[in-house]
């Protein structure tokens, strides 16, 4: 019966660990410039609360177009540079999977 309220939840629980280790990371280094990238960082509630302690603890907040936030793209193309390098390839006729073994 709650099982939106479950996931907003649990999503905030986690959006809050990031920043918190973020802040860290950013007080402990002494950055002042902070890029959120990658596929979380899609996630609008991560954005609003990097935002938020970006503006309080004084740091500048770069954060990509969501149409730009792709996840595993590197990791994809460089498991396919090396598989290419050593003379790998797939049949034509092959399956996709989600989870494919490399």
């Amino acid at each position: 019966n709650n099982l939106a309220d479950l996931c907003a939840s649990i999503q905030q629980r986690i959006n809050t660990i990031l920043i918190a280790k973020l802040r860290r990371a950013v007080r402990e280094t002494g950055i002042s410039e902070v890029a959120l990238a990658g596929g979380v960082s899609a996630n609008s509630g991560l954005r609003a609360i990097a935002q938020h302690y970006a503006e309080k603890d004084g740091w500048q907040l770069h954060i990509l177009n969501p149409a730009y936030t792709t996840d595993n793209a590197a990791m994809i193309a460089i498991t396919g540079y090396y598989k290419y390098l050593a003379g790998i390839f797939s049949e034509q006729n092959i399956t996709p999977l989600a989870r494919y073994p490399i």
